[in-house]
């Protein structure tokens, strides 16, 4: 079988051939590819490829989209064995292949951020701006006085950013942090700027 959805549900796991590069995800019999689950909406996703990539992207459904355990709004890339959860169904997108040239390599959008996680980011990265490699972020204590908040508040806030950028256990989790909101775009040179 070639592109395929793996779906699992209460009743067991399924195959459903990806057929086009466009196809509608839903429990209805008229969607292009039926999850047949009480808690998959009539018309869930739209499953689509695009330049090579493949995207997902909810359709307004009520129990909402996630993507490898972060609740999706708007169109994210989907990669062959990433994991889909539509309601209490799983879906994993598997044998799919870009059609014609090379592939281009594919950059994640940054995760949701809250205005303080956001604040917390720019933050951080302030150091950087300065452009010399061996410059380290701001610490708990600068980004503390710089928001006028406690540290431990900004401590709380950088957990949830590490989880967010999938940031885990290790050494410099600032330094990779600030590397990764920079990569990802979630805080940009022009944020630097205008926070200096």
């Amino acid at each position: 079988m070639e592109g395929h959805l793996e779906v699992w549900t209460a009743s067991g796991r399924t195959l459903l051939p990806v057929g086009s590069s466009r196809c509608i995800v839903g429990s209805s019999t008229e969607s292009d590819l039926v999850v047949d689950d009480p808690s998959v909406s009539r018309t869930h996703l739209l499953l689509e490829q695009l330049g090579g990539a493949w995207f997902v992207e909810d359709l307004g459904s009520r129990n909402g989209t996630y993507l490898k355990g972060q609740r999706i709004a708007g169109r994210r890339v989907v990669r062959p064995g990433d994991e889909i959860r539509l309601g209490v169904a799983r879906v994993v997108l598997r044998g799919v292949v870009s059609r014609g040239g090379p592939t281009t390599s594919l950059v994640d959008e940054p995760p949701v951020l809250t205005p303080r996680e956001r604040d917390v980011l720019v933050s951080l990265c302030q150091p950087l701006r300065a452009g010399d490699p061996f410059t380290e972020p701001a610490s708990i204590r600068e980004i503390a006085t710089a928001l006028f908040v406690s540290d431990a508040a900004v401590k709380q806030h950088l957990a949830n950013l590490f989880d967010k950028f999938g940031i885990v256990e290790g050494d410099r989790r600032r330094l990779r942090l600030a590397n990764a909101a920079l990569s990802s775009g979630a805080v940009s040179l022009s944020d630097l700027q205008e926070g200096s």
